[in-house]
């Protein structure tokens, strides 16, 4: 198998975290930084080879896609107007399109990230893809988190997750691993529970909203839709079936900073990180906020 080239991107959850914003708003297109959190992961899969975008979504997430659609009378008025600057911009946001297929496939159901994984089978076909969660904004120390992961499943041909620990007090909010070492950052995976309590976690190493996928992942989830009917089919679960059956899965523990923007209150820090850390506004933002004794 070569390069990876396909990314599903499941978009179709209500966002009620973010009530009542996201009512109005679809939560994919809240701001980090001065784009939102869906740009950021379709420039990381267009960074990591990336040629297909595939959105899983709904009615109300329309938006999404329109945020990635040219606008040629909005670039009219802006160049009759000779606001070149603001040209600039959505010249930027043309690049980052180009070269890529962005489709959507319905999927009204609010049954888990694995039922809306699942609804893309057909169009990944026998292929290797990328999953990639917006709420999780990952950035790569020297490259892309994806282009990470793809690099572990060059050498393994497997499923693999991304990693990163969290403190124990924590472990409750999220998918947790464990496994046997293989190389320092790459784990092979024996147990993945969802959500444990603290006393009861196999480990701190959490699961993180990217993953690439095999054919053998999308059978996982329809053999276990097959068993749980109409209740929540979720990914890990499903690999965690895989890996009890004697399949092989890894973990990769990335290099890079993860911020989280799942609900209002880690949004917001990883806004204030975000903005902090970067090189332009960065220096600015924390003058700023030293001015005001806040720092």
């Amino acid at each position: 198998m070569g390069d990876i080239t396909k990314a599903v991107i499941p978009i179709a959850g209500r966002g009620t975290r973010f009530l009542p914003l996201s009512k109005v708003v679809p939560k994919e297109l809240f701001p980090l930084g001065l784009v939102p959190l869906i740009h950021h992961a379709v420039e990381e899969a267009k960074a990591s080879g990336v040629k297909e975008i595939i959105f899983i979504t709904n009615s109300s997430k329309r938006g999404v896609q329109d945020y990635f659609k040219r606008s040629p009378s909005l670039e009219q008025q802006l160049r009759e107007r000779g606001e070149e600057e603001t040209l600039a911009v959505l010249e930027e946001m043309e690049k980052l399109t180009a070269g890529l297929t962005i489709s959507a496939i319905s999927d009204p159901q609010p049954l888990g990230d694995g039922h809306a994984i699942l609804q893309a089978a057909k169009k990944v076909g026998s292929e290797p893809c990328f999953v990639f969660y917006p709420d999780d904004v990952l950035l790569g120390e020297k490259e892309p988190v994806a282009l990470q992961l793809q690099k572990v499943f060059a050498t393994s041909q497997r499923p693999v997750f991304a990693l990163s620990r969290v403190a124990q007090e924590r472990v409750s909010s999220y998918g947790i691993v464990e496994g046997s070492q293989v190389t320092n950052r790459v784990l092979k995976l024996h147990t993945i529970v969802e959500k444990p309590s603290p006393e009861h976690a196999p480990s701190n190493f959490a699961v993180v909203g990217r993953s690439i996928i095999t054919p053998e992942v999308f059978a996982a989830l329809k053999k276990r839709q097959q068993g749980i009917g109409k209740k929540e089919l979720r990914l890990t679960e499903a690999a965690s079936d895989m890996v009890k059956d004697g399949k092989v899965i890894y973990g990769y523990e990335f290099r890079g900073r993860w911020l989280e923007c799942g609900d209002r209150a880690s949004w917001l820090r990883s806004f204030l990180l975000y903005v902090l850390l970067h090189p332009e506004w960065g220096g600015d933002m924390r003058a700023f906020l030293k001015e005001n004794r806040l720092l």
